[in-house]
């Protein structure tokens, strides 16, 4: 049977939250340490471990059909492959930073100045965008010790939480862009491979939509009802069972993660009782 072939970062967090993204789709890993391609015994997939810079290259090249990689190196290396899916999971942004003594007061600062850098397309096309000359200076890792070493007058990096930044005395003037983990595919699979990579992609929606919601239970006075559905209307309507207290029943719904608190105060002041929420491990709709 053919096999959709998964390129996968060896080793980091992207790579933890890769494994751990296919395991929930049902996608079981079994291979032992230091195995560069691994089979899964339940889906039709193998896993092929790389660098991550070489991810790109290796889809374009139809050695490995997807990718699952950085949106910053899928920009960055310009390779002919598409996005299948945004995974939603390691965000960071790209940034212009200076040291913290600059009294920075816009684009104009880097003109003529020297920048070090790990993403050379990136940043040239922005200042390229932005009718700014300077030098880029292409570096691969320690990016931000470049300034206080004298290699150069700032820096362009991935910033997570800024930590990295503060620590080496730099501050982040200009974000250019945002990235997360994006799915890349070649744009030319066989039907039976895609066929495959459409299965995991809804795998994936449903994995990621679960994430998003909960799943509640609570007991209301029936005369509160349909003020209470209103408030949880879940995916068509709510469950609605009828309690053995007279008077009262259980409601069964599903809510948004992100209005989960602002709902709960509400469904109180309602008259609800014995609220219980559940986390959902998948969601097919």
């Amino acid at each position: 049977m053919e096999k959709l072939r998964v390129a996968l970062q060896k080793s980091g967090r992207l790579s933890e939250k890769s494994i751990e993204l296919l395991e929930e789709c049902g996608v079981t890993l079994d291979g032992g340490p230091g195995r560069l391609l691994v089979s899964s015994p339940d889906f039709p997939v193998e896993v092929l471990y790389l660098r991550d810079d070489d991810i790109p290259q290796y889809v374009a090249d139809g050695v490995t059909d997807v990718g699952i990689v950085g949106e910053n190196v899928y920009v960055e290396k310009e390779k002919p492959v598409n996005i299948a899916e945004r995974l939603g999971f390691s965000r960071c942004r790209l940034s212009l930073a200076v040291p913290k003594s600059i009294e920075y007061e816009g684009l104009q600062y880097f003109n003529n100045k020297k920048i070090a850098t790990s993403y050379p397309n990136i940043l040239s096309h922005f200042l390229k965008e932005n009718n700014i000359q300077a030098e880029i200076h292409e570096i691969s890792g320690s990016v931000e010790i470049a300034p206080g070493i004298g290699l150069a007058d700032a820096i362009f990096d991935i910033v997570s939480s800024g930590s990295t930044l503060f620590s080496n005395n730099l501050k982040e003037v200009e974000v250019v862009m945002k990235s997360e983990a994006v799915l890349i595919a070649h744009p030319k699979l066989q039907p039976e491979k895609q066929h495959i990579l459409e299965e995991l992609i809804f795998r994936i929606r449903s994995v990621q939509k679960a994430k998003k919601h909960k799943y509640i239970l609570l007991n209301a006075p029936n005369d509160k009802i349909q003020e209470i559905i209103e408030l949880i209307p879940g995916m068509k309507s709510p469950s609605i069972v009828p309690l053995a207290k007279e008077g009262w029943s259980s409601l069964h719904s599903v809510v948004p993660e992100k209005d989960f608190w602002q709902i709960i105060g509400k469904l109180k002041e309602k008259g609800a009782q014995g609220i219980l929420v559940i986390p959902i491990e998948k969601m097919i709709v």
